[in-house]
């Protein structure tokens, strides 16, 4: 691929911005007195439609994504689409599950080392993400 990859950092980073649109909704649930658990699942359940849905809206963009200056593509050349989210986030997530967060830590350190700057996820599902 012809465009930089974003390194290690930029996507902690981006990382980190998406996590803190949720604390808002959290806040604002628990200042409603829920319990708990609805906060917690309430949150989980916008959480994944926002990794699932966001990137295929905003052409690869993230808020946090957006916000440090990277976006996800795929290596084919193809449109961010559902599947590849799907693949990306939700494949991936069985497989750092299942290695017991063993793969996290392998991926950090692919995205850290390759000069693709690619993590477990990215193979999985044929994406990078690059300046832009």
């Amino acid at each position: 691929m012809d465009q930089q990859s974003a390194g290690f950092w930029r996507r902690l980073g981006a990382n980190i911005l998406d996590a803190l649109i949720f604390l808002p909704f959290y806040l604002i649930f628990r200042l409603l007195n829920m319990s708990e658990d609805i906060v917690e699942g309430t949150l989980n359940i916008l959480e994944v439609l926002y990794t699932l849905i966001v990137p295929v809206v905003w052409i690869g963009y993230t808020v946090g994504k957006k916000a440090v200056g990277v976006r996800i593509v795929r290596i084919d050349g193809q449109e961010i689409t559902i599947w590849t989210t799907l693949k990306r986030y939700l494949l991936a997530g069985m497989v750092y599950g299942i290695t017991l967060g063993i793969a996290i830590i392998v991926s950090a350190f692919m995205v850290a080392l390759r000069e693709d700057k690619r993590s477990i996820h990215d193979f999985i599902a044929g994406t990078q993400v690059i300046h832009g």
